[in-house]
């Protein structure tokens, strides 16, 4: 008789030497139950199927050997730990192993027993392994999990150890992945030449070869990835099939025309392919769900402004929503310049306002007198109520969650969404995140845009910095002196950190005391902010020393410098957005990056922006440094979690996963198939039974 499949829902606490205790350590990374297990899939594997002699090791690598103890010690260092030791023979030669602070091994490594030792092999007075792991050899070795196989190798948590998540594991693997059914359909599997998921979850977790392990990670990485392209294929269907008050536009040019006869400069290839695109979308009869994505300075604003201008010459409003105020101060001056001329009415609604201007603002909103309004998310707040909401333009839309994008969606009848990011996007991670979205990329930078002459200079080179940006400021331009810290309260032990409010002293007082030095930082109030930034702009601040609080801020075309404290500090798109400060009028500019890296990923990073001005290629390099979890806040939104995978390595497997995705739901739009049953399951179990989660992500 057939034993009984094991459920797969077994809290871990009853799993052999957990209880009570281990259990809420093992909560800790996620592990609650049989199945978690399962999933909780190694960070790495190491190959310990070989076994070397003890003359043919190697020092540096990573080695297994076996021998049996000759010789057994221990001894108080000088640090005043206690130092447990052992020497083990083969008949080839001795090698000595050395544990620190554990002397309870003596109770267990004893002269005479034959031991596995993994670690690396180093050379001092003699052959030694610092802190091995270590096995008892019992007759045939072969039976072990960490010796004599590929070993699986997991993140762990305080007090839990490698050889217990692997015994936990072997636990999970044995005992409970029988109970595993199987997700995709029988025809996905065979297509895609996809071993089974009981094979797969055995072979990922102990793998009895490395053929065996890559056929077990490419259906653990294809499964993770396909749910997610299923999500992006739901939401980007519903899109398509949703009609809404805001559909159908014609393309009169009534306003557009007006607004494009106005600007003082010709449209790039990128701006008008991007336009082209807006108008079928919106003249279509189907929701636009566009994602306009463009370098620093590549006009997106001015596609924004064109799309705006054919909601109004429609009849519906627009709203653009942006994640800081001083961005949507921004977007409300240039678009203001735009639009105003054309008889569209614009306002901004952001939160430092008073309440008078808001109520007034609100009114406006709500009768329909403001055509286009501009803010943060107090757009979304629950007093602002739309007359006919027919665009909503979602500015650097990574940095808002699920819930605030579905709250602006919810202002009208399903309005047309237009996303716009100054991020450049790589395309493997576009069709992860953005994979639902249709696309216009802008590659082109408008015609008189000068490239920007980037230096990296090293602390002894600080001198000559300065007397370089004395230089520039007795021409009549301007700089940014950008540090990472607002005051020394913030400045981390033993690092020699520059923090704002220290440097500005230091300019105002000492190094440009001839010309006007400010200060600008976060902790500022709004009014304030505005008012230096203002300042700035009119040319009444010649320095103005800031956090990164202008990486979004007012153009200034008379600004030449962007000089970076600490570049070593910010990330690479940091880098490039603040870089894109600059450059925006007709003298020549330039970006200093004083830097002493410590690590050879800093020093990656700023080679790489001191190299290129294309950002789509810094986006790559990004990426590459930084790996896709790090790179673009994936969990905002809300589509389920890359745990295994990775993007950048798996690529083929990612577009091979979003095939079928896209082709099943063109087949099976609302998986009611019986073959799709356990996939609609599974997609409803990852977004906790609720598919409108799928629709907002």
């Amino acid at each position: 008789m057939q034993e009984k499949n094991k459920a797969l829902g077994t809290p871990v606490r009853y799993f052999k030497g957990v209880g009570p205790k281990r259990s809420a350590l093992l909560a800790n990374i996620g592990i609650h139950t049989a199945l978690d297990i399962l999933y909780y899939l190694p960070a790495r594997y190491e190959d310990r199927s070989a076994l070397t002699k003890i003359e043919d090791l190697k020092v540096g690598e990573y080695q297994t050997v076996r021998g049996r103890i000759v010789t057994t010690g221990s001894r108080v260092a000088k640090s005043g730990g206690r130092l447990f030791h052992l020497a083990i023979a083969d008949d080839t030669g001795h090698i000595q192993a050395t544990w620190f602070n554990q002397p309870y091994l003596a109770d267990y490594l004893n002269p005479g027993s034959t031991v596995l030792l993994y670690g690396k092999v180093e050379r001092y007075d003699r052959l030694q392994i610092v802190q091995p792991e270590y096995e008892i050899v019992k007759g045939d070795e072969t039976g072990s999990l960490n010796m004599g196989r590929i070993v699986p190798v997991y993140r762990l948590t305080r007090d839990i150890t490698q050889k217990y998540l692997r015994t936990l594991a072997h636990e999970a693997v044995t005992e409970y992945s029988r109970s595993l059914s199987e997700t995709l359909p029988a025809y996905m599997i065979a297509h895609n030449k996809l071993v089974d998921i009981k094979f797969a979850m055995s072979n990922i977790h102990f793998p009895s070869s490395s053929g065996n392990l890559e056929k077990a990670y490419r259906r653990v990485v294809f499964d993770e990835f396909f749910i997610l392209q299923l999500a992006l294929a739901l939401k980007k269907k519903e899109m398509i099939s949703i009609p809404g008050g805001g559909l159908s536009h014609r393309l009169s040019g009534e306003l557009t025309g007006g607004l494009v006869k106005s600007l003082a400069f010709a449209l790039t290839t990128g701006q008008k392919k991007a336009i082209a695109d807006i108008e079928r979308d919106m003249s279509s009869g189907r929701v636009m769900s566009r994602l306009l994505e463009g370098d620093v300075g590549s006009g997106k604003t001015v596609v924004a402004a064109y799309a705006l201008a054919l909601t109004v010459e429609n009849s519906f409003q627009g709203a653009v929503m942006a994640p800081t105020e001083v961005l949507a101060r921004q977007h409300f001056i240039v678009l203001s310049e735009f639009l105003l001329p054309l008889g569209i009415s614009v306002a901004l609604l952001a939160g430092g306002m008073d309440q008078r201007s808001r109520a007034r603002i609100h009114s406006g909103i709500g009768s329909g007198e403001i055509d286009v309004v501009v803010g943060t998310h107090a757009i979304i707040e629950e007093g602002v109520r739309f007359k006919a909401l027919g665009l909503a333009v979602i500015d650097e839309q990574h940095k808002f969650g699920v819930a605030q994008r579905s709250l602006l969606k919810a202002k009208g009848d399903n309005p047309h969404i237009l996303a716009m990011t100054a991020t450049p996007i790589p395309r493997t991670l576009a069709l992860t995140v953005y994979g639902d979205l249709d696309m216009s990329v802008i590659r082109d930078m408008p015609k008189g845009r000068k490239p920007i002459a980037t230096y990296w200079l090293d602390e002894a080179k600080r001198a000559e910095a300065y007397d370089f940006v004395k230089e520039e400021l007795a021409k009549g331009r301007q700089a940014y002196v950008v540090c990472p810290l607002i005051d020394a309260s913030t400045k981390s032990t033993g690092l020699e950190i520059k923090n704002a409010e220290d440097l500005y002293r230091i300019l105002k007082n000492g190094i440009f005391p001839q010309f006007r030095v400010g200060l600008l930082h976060g902790r500022m109030d709004p009014k304030t902010k505005d008012r230096i930034m203002v300042q700035f702009k009119k040319g009444a601040i010649d320095v103005l020393v800031s956090t990164v609080v202008i990486e979004v801020g007012i153009d200034v075309p008379n600004a030449t410098i962007m000089f970076v404290e600490n570049a070593e500090r910010f990330g690479l798109a940091q880098l490039h957005q603040l870089r894109g400060r600059i450059g925006r009028g007709t003298h020549e500019s330039y970006c200093i990056l004083l830097a002493n890296p410590k690590t050879a990923e800093a020093a990656k990073r700023l080679k790489s922006i001191e190299e290129n001005l294309d950002g789509f290629q810094i986006a790559e390099t990004d990426l590459e440094i930084r790996g896709p979890g790090e790179f673009f806040g994936t969990r905002q939104h809300g589509l389920p979690e890359i745990r295994f995978g990775n993007i950048l390595k798996d690529f083929a497997i990612m577009e091979a996963a979003r095939r079928e995705a896209f082709d099943l739901i063109a087949r099976d739009p609302k998986l009611e198939e019986d073959r799709h049953a356990a996939l609609r399951k599974t997609l409803f179990s990852r977004f906790k039974g609720n598919i409108e989660l799928i629709k907002a992500a």
